[in-house]
């Protein structure tokens, strides 16, 4: 699990910040706002509150942008038993399980509980989402199109292994489930969903990224 960031100490526990995967989606200041205040300096006080409700305050971060260590012997943040993928409206793939990103060379990039990554072919911090879909006013209504789905391995582990291919898409392997934003599901152990924001049959790839040239 990610622990990158600035730390901020807190009796027994200690909060990590990633100002990178943050894109304000603010379940931290409106769960615990005597914590968590944009307008205060440090803004992030873990001094302030009970460890168990901060923590489990910080587990509504939808990006990881938020994670933090425990010395009081309370629980660390679980991993959860199954892989979910839900496709936010004019938004990015909200990634929740036992999660690994590799570069398209296999190298890892973070493992983690939560992550949020780009599907508008905008971000500076491919392949997390950066809130630059808000720039370029990307819109796609984050239901799901036709197939995109198909069944894994047999033998797979429960964990999700997501690789950006080279100015490709998102090529995912391992058990997971995808959400649409009408709350569709489709099962499934592969699938290569669009990160160039263009393909006609999001969230999946249709070859798009090579027809607009896309870099990442």
């Amino acid at each position: 699990m990610s622990t990158q960031g600035k730390a901020y100490e807190g009796d027994d526990i200690t909060v990590y910040y990633d100002i990178k995967r943050c894109i304000h989606a603010a379940e931290c200041v409106r769960g615990l706002p005597e914590v968590f205040d944009p307008d205060r300096r440090p803004w992030i006080d873990a001094t302030q509150d009970e460890n168990d409700a901060l923590a489990e305050v910080i587990h509504r971060c939808p990006t990881g942008a938020l994670h933090y260590t425990r010395t009081d012997g309370g629980a660390e943040e679980p991993t959860p038993d199954h892989n979910t993928i839900q496709v936010g409206p004019d938004g990015p793939l909200y990634v929740r399980g036992d999660v690994e990103v590799v570069t398209p060379e296999g190298s890892t990039i973070v493992e983690d509980t939560r992550i949020a990554l780009c599907r508008c072919g905008a971000s500076k911090h491919k392949p997390f989402c950066d809130n630059s879909h808000k720039n370029i006013e990307f819109a796609h209504d984050g239901r799901l199109g036709a197939g995109g789905v198909k069944e894994g391995a047999d033998d797979a582990g429960p964990g999700l292994r997501i690789q950006p291919a080279e100015n490709g898409p998102l090529l995912l392997q391992g058990p997971f489930t995808l959400t649409g934003a009408d709350d569709e599901t489709r099962d499934g152990g592969t699938a290569a969903l669009c990160r160039c924001g263009a393909s006609a049959n999001k969230p999946f790839c249709d070859g798009s990224h090579r027809d607009v040239g896309f870099d990442g």
